[in-house]
């Protein structure tokens, strides 16, 4: 239960600690090129969603992270995600999703600032790679891990035995 708790707010931490230093010291300068061409910091105010969809979209996207939030935090409390890669996963898109719906509900914008270039990359944040994170191990979890858990599962029932948490 802790770690529901601890895991997201230190993401949620560090994603506004990082845009406090953005919005206070990156937005004067504009564009601190790391690696010039390839990797920048740049000051970005984002309307929308990733990929900037849904622009100017503020409180459709707030409702949708509120409903989204809801189910996560719903799934985590239950555990419905049965191993703790599964439930890191949530933890993540907790964090991330929070972070960006803090904007969101003060700014009326998500403050981004990490210019990959070298594609022409979306500018993105803390919170967008958390988010990310947690999606792609949440895949991971629901294509591999799950149907080897749900089949330990099947295999102990029929021998009588008894998976109490669901950690095969």
């Amino acid at each position: 239960m802790l770690l529901n708790i601890l895991i997201p707010l230190i993401g949620i931490v560090f994603d506004q600690i990082v845009k406090y230093w953005a919005s206070t010291e990156l937005q004067a300068v504009g564009t601190i090129p790391l690696w010039e061409g390839v990797f920048h910091l740049t000051y970005c105010e984002n309307t929308g969603a990733a990929f900037s969809l849904f622009t100017g979209q503020r409180w459709l996207l707030l409702a949708v992270t509120v409903v989204l939030l809801s189910g996560l935090l719903w799934a985590l409390h239950n555990n419905w995600l049965q191993n703790a890669f599964g439930r890191m996963s949530l933890r993540l898109i907790i964090s991330g999703a929070i972070g960006n719906m803090i904007d969101r509900i003060l700014l009326g914008y998500v403050v981004d600032l990490f210019d990959f270039r070298l594609i022409n990359f979306p500018i993105f944040n803390v919170a967008d790679i958390l988010l990310c994170v947690g999606v792609g191990m949440m895949v991971i979890y629901i294509l591999f891990m799950e149907p080897k858990i749900e089949k330990a599962k099947k295999e102990a029932a029929q021998n009588g035995d008894h998976l109490s948490d669901g950690n095969a």
